[in-house]
């Protein structure tokens, strides 16, 4: 309780601090008189008290891990409060010198590996007050058919457009897929995306330090001359920027699209037109943006098979509907199987907790989809796995006899029981093992009802 009472203070002292002096009002060194709207220019909005109080704000809520620097994101608060006036000075003459970010690689369900740069918490707060002032003018600029990472946006309204779509009558999709995007953004060119709607130079110079600063791959510096890091606060709003060339296109000629990030699907009417039409954005992305289209996972297809954003569609009498992908079913099951592994020594307080948080946030994001069924299949399935693993701990005859004697069962009847030389999934189904261990038994021990659960949301 003191530690968190000295956290809060230390927080504190550093909004104080922020809002002690107020920034508006100076010229930036690196020289431009760009101004926005309101005729303040782009280094006062970012430095402005408000805006840096938010991005730490930000910032310390969305915790993260260390740069290359080691600080921790708890750490921020003293930081800041002892070095703030040496971090705005630098900031506003343009001497500041992001980090290079830590990469990180983490494995993809294909068994590739994503990776990410991990900014310092510095960095991070920086960039995101860069983001704060950014964002509002795009948002008048992006299209209202990009969804990711986006205000007042998300994957659920993505897919409710694209079954609006396909209830339209456009039954075929163009599902491109680009090679490694956030690795080959080529930064000339977005940079020169950037000054079509920001010419400010010393903005401009602050958004191409953070491009440049380069990686940190195990001890060894790496230059970046192409990419926008993923883990950084600018590079999703950077990302959108690049892409939004592409979304200028589509418009222009009048295509019907759904874009999420780098996930970009076309709709069109005919498997023929769909052809047509990847060929030219294929030659547009290669030629004008300078990104590879991934031609083995590119394709043109029904959308009640392909898969988006981890759904497909469905159709029934009153239309289309979505549902979660087949790939995405198998994934969830193969988790949870070796979240319930028979090797695995943890307790059971442990093993339920990790299983209802998993279950929860993917209720929650494919629960507007269909699978009443899905879920109920799952929920048996999952229910005869803690089965198997409670026979399997008890392990000793002498325990499993004793366990059953406890749940209610004559001697005679554990010791038959308790000998018996069936395999572990099939003691699971046993009528023995589901009439001491009950559905309702289960969830008061805090395994939990996926098919309540996901009622539930639904009916939210």
């Amino acid at each position: 309780m003191r530690r968190l009472q000295k956290t809060e203070q230390a927080d504190r002292r550093v909004m104080d601090s922020l809002e002690g002096k107020e920034y508006l009002g100076a010229h930036s060194v690196v020289g431009g008189e760009s101004t926005v709207q309101n005729g303040i220019q782009f280094v006062d909005l970012v430095l402005a008290r408000g805006n840096l109080n938010l991005a730490f704000k930000r910032v310390k809520s969305n915790k993260g891990a260390a740069g290359i620097d080691g600080m921790a994101v708890e750490q921020l608060s003293e930081y800041i409060y002892e070095n703030r006036d040496e971090l705005i000075t630098s900031l506003r003459d343009g001497t500041y010198r992001p980090k290079p970010v830590k990469r990180v690689e983490i494995p993809k369900p294909d068994g590739s590996t994503r990776k990410l740069g991990v900014p310092t918490v510095i960095d991070r707060m920086v960039q995101q007050a860069v983001v704060q002032v950014l964002s509002p003018i795009y948002e008048c600029v992006f299209s209202d058919n990009s969804y990711g990472f986006r205000p007042h946006r998300s994957a659920h309204d993505a897919i409710k457009k694209v079954t609006s779509l396909y209830n339209q009558g456009y039954h075929y999709v163009v599902d491109l897929d680009l090679k490694a995007y956030f690795d080959t953004v080529n930064h000339d060119l977005l940079m020169n995306f950037l000054e079509q709607q920001v010419q400010d130079p010393w903005l401009l110079h602050l958004i191409r330090q953070f491009l440049t600063s380069g990686v940190l791959n195990g001890g060894l510096f790496q230059k970046t001359t192409k990419d926008t890091p993923q883990g950084g606060n600018l590079s999703p709003l950077l990302a959108n920027i690049y892409l939004n060339e592409l979304d200028k296109l589509l418009v222009i000629r009048g295509h019907h699209f759904v874009r999420y990030a780098d996930d970009c699907n076309i709709y069109v009417k005919s498997k023929r037109a769909g052809e047509r039409v990847l060929q030219s954005v294929t030659k547009f992305l290669e030629n004008k943006l300078k990104v590879t289209v991934n031609q083995k996972k590119t394709t043109v297809g029904s959308p009640l098979r392909l898969k988006f954003l981890g759904f497909t569609l469905g159709v029934d009498q009153n239309g289309a509907y979505p549902r979660p992908h087949q790939i995405v079913k198998k994934r969830i099951k193969q988790a949870l199987k070796q979240m319930t592994g028979r090797s695995r020594g943890i307790s059971w307080q442990q093993l339920m907790k990790e299983i209802n948080q998993k279950m929860r946030g993917w209720l929650q994001y494919y629960g507007i989809g269909k699978m009443k069924t899905f879920a109920q299949q799952l929920d048996q399935w999952l229910r005869s796995r803690i089965r198997q693993l409670i026979w399997k701990r008890w392990k000793k005859l002498r325990t499993r006899y004793r366990q059953l004697v406890k749940m209610g069962m004559t001697p005679e009847q554990a010791k038959t029981n308790a000998n018996t030389r069936k395999g572990y999934w099939r003691i699971a189904h046993s009528k023995t093992m589901k009439y001491i261990y009950t559905n309702e038994k289960l969830e008061r021990l805090g395994l939990m009802n996926l098919s309540k659960t996901l009622q539930l949301i639904q009916n939210t």
